[in-house]
């Protein structure tokens, strides 16, 4: 069986050009249009495509092309697509590479480098795909949840092993950091995910009502009861209930959400007939749920019981790496929500972000390119744009400072983390002392001060011993 790929072109003649050097090879669809592209692409999904980025003769300046590419890429990220360019249009090929792009080709065509091109499109897809069944950290989109950095190829490695178990899981993390959405995930990985994903935040819904939303009433169970009311821990049978900020859930409903973990069965207020609901319970906090046990405002044998695995979502000033693809995809995300033209971001706006500290986390950044693409107007988001009072020189600036600003922070860290002793911060950020020294010189990190901090430590040691 041929490989299928798919040709987009406004000119009949280069597809009947294309088509006819290429029907040996491939199961060969050509479009001219947008809409039957995508029509096209939807109903055979071909590994490989080609793209002409203006496909309206009368406006060559309507970038056609490009909504198609990020539509296609929207729905597959791994397919394989080439664009083609006219001269003088390399602005719109490193456009199209950011978006992703597999790669570009300056017309007019030599089908002999464009068929090598296509081989090696296919091949790569290949790899790909069989990469991905064995990694899940190499999908570009991993259920909405989104992270290049270590600590994120980490936390997606644990979701594919445990989203298949049906144990009780505990989120903990920042306000703001995507818990939601990593429970949503591992609901959507496991073998629960045609069925219900329920989400209840125990601190938003106020007490005298939580216990009527978690577990439903009877008619007539109080005043206001009109009617008999599901709750939700019985819409979510079969499925996954998701309880957000559950270090606020009220004493007597602690005990009755541990009586149904252990029993797997409800009673309605005002009810009498137990009932079974298999149902997942995912719960997440932003509290030290520790601290909460010891002050006794959490059980302590209910937190056993929801902490039989936990998984710790490190907050966005510890991940810088996500922080550029985060922003393209909410740029993606928003930009085909509002209907307009898919934006980019300026080398002096990545360096920006990656500059800021980030105290509302991933929140904050999507609420930030949200109101970035409602009120930008140009191709090129820049700094000022973002809200960022930056001016920076040029590009080359803007980079060397958005390294210096990533290598400072891990240095700073580890620094405080070994109080101040060079030999072992090197040893944790894996390069040597000397590499050390120079980052220390370059950064204009005093070291004295963690020194000074580790001496501080060691003298309040010592008045504790004494007193």
């Amino acid at each position: 069986m041929k490989l299928k790929i798919l040709l987009v072109d406004d000119e009949e003649a280069i597809l009947a050009q294309m088509r006819g050097a290429f029907a040996s090879d491939y199961d060969v669809f050509t479009a001219s249009i947008e809409a039957e592209a995508m029509r096209v692409y939807e109903k055979e999904r071909p590994p490989v495509v080609t793209l002409d980025l203006s496909l309206d003769p009368h406006n060559p300046t309507d970038l056609g092309g490009m909504r198609l590419l990020e539509q296609i890429l929207s729905r597959d990220p791994s397919t394989r697509a080439i664009v083609l360019t006219g001269h003088n249009d390399d602005s719109s090929a490193l456009r199209a590479m950011r978006l992703g792009a597999f790669d570009y080709y300056t017309k007019p065509v030599r089908l002999d480098e464009l068929q090598v091109m296509i081989k090696r499109g296919f091949h790569l897809h290949r790899l790909l795909r069989k990469a991905q069944e064995f990694d899940p950290t190499l999908r570009s989109d991993f259920h909405g949840v989104v992270g290049a950095s270590r600590a994120m190829k980490e936390l997606l490695r644990a979701i594919d092993r445990i989203a298949l178990s049906d144990v009780p899981l505990l989120i903990s993390g920042e306000t703001g950091t995507g818990k939601e959405i990593l429970a949503q995930a591992i609901h959507l990985q496991s073998q629960r995910k045609n069925n219900p994903f329920v989400v209840v935040s125990c601190g938003a819904v106020p007490e005298h009502l939580l216990e009527s939303e978690l577990f439903g009433h009877e008619k007539g169970a109080f005043a206001g009861a009109h009617a008999r009311k599901r709750g939700k821990l019985e819409l979510a049978h079969t499925g996954t209930l998701f309880l957000d900020e559950i270090g606020d859930l009220a004493p007597p409903l602690q005990v009755k959400l541990l009586r149904f973990l252990q029993d797997r069965k409800i009673e309605r207020v005002g009810g009498t007939l137990p009932i079974e609901s298999n149902t997942r319970v995912i719960a997440a906090t932003h509290q030290d749920l520790k601290a909460a046990m010891a002050n006794h405002v959490f059980r302590e044998d209910l937190y056993y019981r929801l902490n039989v695995v936990r998984l710790d979502l490190p907050p966005l000033r510890e991940r810088k790496e996500d922080i550029v693809p985060l922003a393209q995809h909410f740029l993606k995300k928003f930009c085909k929500e509002y209907g307009k033209p898919l934006l980019a971001l300026s080398p002096q706006a990545e360096a920006a972000l990656l500059m800021h500290p980030w105290p509302g986390n991933v929140r904050e950044l999507e609420n930030l390119i949200s109101r970035s693409v409602v009120l930008g107007s140009a191709a090129v988001l820049q700094p000022a744009d973002l809200g960022f009072a930056i001016e920076q020189p040029s590009t080359d600036v803007n980079l060397k400072l958005a390294k210096r600003a990533i290598e400072m922070d891990f240095v700073k860290k580890a620094l405080s983390r070994n109080r101040g002793v060079v030999s072992r911060a090197a040893r944790e950020l894996g390069i040597s002392r000397v590499n050390l020294y120079e980052l220390i010189e370059k950064c204009n990190i005093r070291l004295q001060e963690f020194k000074i901090s580790r001496a501080t430590e060691k003298s309040q040691m010592k008045t504790r011993e004494v007193s």
